[in-house]
């Protein structure tokens, strides 16, 4: 608690930008990963109002109560959120369907604390950021997005550990990153099954 920064004496800002007040895992958005102009800072990170001038989450949890998340709030769950089981008809084929992950993450923040989450995001988008730099082809973003926000961070690690053992024994070259990007789609869709 007690969070609040104001960004050119106007803005609030979150020391989490990663972790949307709603609950939204910012740090793990293909936006948050985007270079150029339509890169997201995550949540009421620096720019934040010039690329989302309203946000009423912020507002309420950030501007007027100095809080990070709303479940750090005794109204939580208020009347902004929808019924776990609506969040829970995300569109699985959308590019970012976290909103699935909206409950239980402000949920798990209410039990054991914003530091524990961001423990736990912070593997999440070590893994991330992984899967990006050595295995992205340009197309695959959103996937291992996907992955990281759905699947457990140890079953992730050992699939990179797997893909890369993979790709040494068949001496794929480095900067093949179509096949790398494949191999390792195809031993996360594997663990996808067992889970």
């Amino acid at each position: 608690m007690g969070n609040l920064n104001i960004d050119a004496g106007k803005h609030p800002s979150k020391k989490y930008p990663t972790i949307g007040v709603c609950g939204l895992d910012c740090g793990l958005c293909p936006r948050f990963y985007t270079v150029g102009p339509s890169r997201c800072p995550g949540c009421a990170g620096p720019g934040f109002h010039d690329k989302h001038p309203t946000c009423s989450f912020i507002t309420c949890c950030v501007k007027n109560k100095n809080l990070e998340v709303c479940s750090e709030c005794s109204d939580f769950p208020c009347a902004k959120f929808k019924s776990a089981e609506e969040y829970g008809l995300a569109n699985e084929s959308s590019s970012y369907p976290s909103s699935r992950k909206i409950l239980p993450n402000l949920c798990f923040i209410r039990e054991h604390g914003i530091k524990k989450f961001m423990s736990q995001q912070k593997k999440r988008i070590d893994l991330l950021e992984t899967m990006i730099e050595q295995f992205d082809d340009g197309r695959s973003r959103s996937f291992f997005c996907r992955a990281a926000i759905f699947h457990d961070s140890a079953a992730l690690a050992s699939s990179i550990r797997k893909a890369t053992k993979i790709i040494e024994g068949k001496k794929i070259k480095k900067n093949d990153r179509k096949t790398k990007a494949r191999i390792l789609k195809t031993v996360i869709n594997e663990i996808s099954l067992t889970e």
